[in-house]
């Protein structure tokens, strides 16, 4: 019996360490996809521990329990080892689109997989409007005006709010960047382009309010994960501000009439109904709002901003080619951009700051502030 319970738990272990390789084709598969591609250096031990047992206890099962416990910790490390890899051309790859930046640390490192988190900030709510509250965190350590990072949430346009994995904004704040993680109107309530207004809307408070805030008021970057990073590109592109000098994206889709194209109802997240209502129908129904609402196609090159992007290949929320497809036009028009592919990630890779992901990502980031607002 103890046999056939082993090579039960390394079958699941290695359907775990599968999703590396492949998409998760639902929601809890997505959630089982961020801990074994961001958690996996940790959760390695558990296949070995199976396969540890499976030679004592295994039987005529041994070696066939211990091959697939094999497959699953080779799985689970997969993104260390290809997040180091990554790592070596990674400075490079950077300084070619955005300048050459002094960092102090290397993109990736097995240390970097235990480091502890940093000490919060105190955060300040304020309102931008009614209804519109935004989180400030303020610049540790300046004497002069910081730049400025307004922080756009994700969600789908119908959930989420400000407070959504706020140990980036913390990170920058001890770097020396402001960052205000504003609200926006959800949908189906608001659709686009009240989204668009709102964070515009943010930003002129911002201004205004620069000094009390001991921010500069010309080197803002707007930056938003999955729905936040649509908005971020099609706000920065669509709604030209000298002070803004960049857009981060961390997998969002820059296309809707190409998200239009491949969705379908019964996707992993009914990809269809966000569309309708966030745009207000389909393309025939609401084309100005698909076009506007799109950073692909409303680019140009008089307003395209430099642009970072990551977004992991085993994205099954938002189709990593929506990222692939805006560097390939931001490289046509010869607008500075980079896109970090990450192969084993998937949505909201950068959930663990300290894995695989989140060390790429950060380090990608961090490159790209210094670089856009010096």
């Amino acid at each position: 019996m103890l046999r056939w319970t082993l090579l039960v738990l390394a079958v699941v272990l290695a359907g775990a360490a599968s999703l590396t390789w492949f998409r998760a084709p639902t929601i809890w598969l997505w959630m089982t996809s961020i801990l074994v591609g961001e958690f996996g250096h940790f959760l390695f031990l558990l296949p070995v521990a199976v396969g540890g047992c499976a030679w004592v206890w295994g039987g005529e099962l041994r070696v066939v329990i211990i091959g697939i416990c094999v497959v699953a910790a080779v799985g689970m490390w997969r993104p260390v080892v290809l997040a180091a890899v990554i790592g070596q051309t990674l400075p490079a790859k950077l300084g070619s689109a955005f300048g050459k930046v002094e960092m102090n640390r290397a993109p990736f490192s097995l240390g970097g997989l235990v480091a502890r988190s940093d000490e919060p900030v105190a955060v300040e709510t304020r309102d931008v409007a009614a209804g519109l509250p935004m989180d400030f965190y303020r610049a540790v350590g300046r004497t002069k005006p910081a730049p400025c990072v307004v922080m756009i949430h994700g969600g789908g346009w119908d959930s989420g709010d400000r407070g959504q994995l706020p140990a980036v904004n913390h990170h920058l704040a001890r770097l020396g960047y402001a960052v205000a993680a504003v609200s926006y109107r959800l949908a189906p309530a608001t659709v686009w382009p009240g989204q668009a207004d709102d964070v515009v809307a943010a930003i002129t408070y911002l201004k205004a309010h620069a000094a009390e805030l001991g921010i500069d008021p010309t080197r803002l970057v707007l930056m938003g994960r999955s729905a936040g990073g649509q908005i971020a590109s099609s706000v920065g592109y669509g709604r030209p501000d000298p002070a803004v000098r960049g857009v981060v994206s961390f997998y969002g889709p820059h296309d809707q009439v190409f998200a239009w194209g491949f969705s379908r109802e019964d996707d992993i997240l009914n990809a269809v109904k966000l569309l309708r209502q966030y745009l207000g129908g389909s393309p025939d129904e609401a084309p100005e709002a698909y076009r506007t609402a799109s950073a692909y196609l409303i680019a140009t090159k008089e307003n395209a901003l430099p642009t970072l992007m990551v977004h992991g290949e085993m994205d099954s929320m938002v189709w990593n080619k929506q990222s692939e497809r805006l560097h390939a036009k931001l490289d046509g028009l010869g607008v500075p951009n980079a896109f970090v592919s990450l192969p084993w990630a998937t949505h909201a890779c950068d959930f663990n700051p300290h894995g695989p992901s989140g060390q790429l990502a950060w380090y990608s980031l961090e490159w790209f502030l210094a670089a856009v607002t010096k």
